[in-house]
């Protein structure tokens, strides 16, 4: 279903609109902008799952147990080592 709106563009973006029309990418203006708009959701709806994953992973890490920092730097060497061995690479 389409529902009418009436918008204002800058008249750089006007250009860059129609210049799209002209090209034949698309075939009017409001092909363009549903374009742009649906964009906009992916990206935005993608932010907001990468924050909802961040805040979890943040949780979840402030209510494991604690690693002091010496123990996570050893923690972290010996996956390198592992890592290393495992890819044949030079330690």
């Amino acid at each position: 279903m389409s529902v009418k709106s009436s918008i204002s563009l800058t008249e750089a973006q006007d250009d860059f609109a129609r210049a799209l029309v002209a090209e034949g990418r698309y075939s009017s203006l409001s092909a363009v902008l549903q374009q742009g708009l649906e964009l906009l959701r992916e990206e935005t709806e993608a932010r907001r799952a990468d924050t909802a994953a961040l805040r979890a992973l943040i949780a979840e890490r402030r209510d494991g147990a604690f690693v002091s920092a010496s123990d996570g730097r050893q923690r972290t060497a010996d996956l390198l080592a592992r890592k290393r061995m495992q890819h044949d690479l030079p330690g």
